[in-house]
């Protein structure tokens, strides 16, 4: 099957690590201090299904964090709803829920005329696959600050497809 273009070989104007994004605690941070690392963009929801992806998500980012690999969760209440809390009940659900110790961000859009930056520049460069059709929609960032490859809902986060992916490009 040919592709439109190679995933990863896109014309970039401006890479991931350009942009800035708000934590959890409502911090601007700089995606420049995560350059030459690898990235899985999720974005996530408390109250889903796939919530249980968390446990992989965790599980994933410190198998990986001392080889240069971030997970960075990105909440959204775009997809039924499931996102309704406010940013501190979200930080707290992940950490007594989950344990969760990566990056997660303020709850933004990630779809729409109102996606936030990072989810319109994934669109612009690397097309539609990079659009959330529901939570857990995961974006793997390489290096260079290119998007690498997405993956969808069903997609276990420690599935053999996402792990191989990462060890070869970390």
């Amino acid at each position: 099957m040919s592709a439109f273009f190679e995933k990863g070989d896109a014309k970039y104007e401006k890479l991931f690590f350009d942009h800035t994004i708000k934590n959890i605690n409502n911090e601007t941070i700089d995606l420049k201090k995560y350059k030459g690392n690898t990235i899985l963009l999720v974005n996530v929801a408390s109250k889903c299904g796939f919530t249980k992806q968390y446990s992989g998500l965790q599980e994933l980012y410190e198998r990986y964090k001392d080889k240069g690999f971030y997970v960075i969760g990105v909440p959204s209440n775009q997809f039924g709803g499931q996102e309704p809390g406010s940013n501190s009940e979200i930080k707290d659900f992940c950490e007594t829920n989950f344990n969760i110790t990566f990056p997660i961000t303020d709850k933004i859009e990630v779809k729409g005329d109102n996606a936030h930056q990072i989810y319109q520049w994934a669109k612009k460069n690397h097309g539609k696959s990079t659009v959330p059709k529901w939570n857990f929609h995961k974006i793997l960032i390489n290096k260079e600050g290119k998007v690498q490859d997405t993956y969808n809902s069903f997609i276990d986060p420690l599935s053999k497809k996402i792990i191989n992916q990462i060890e070869s490009i970390l």
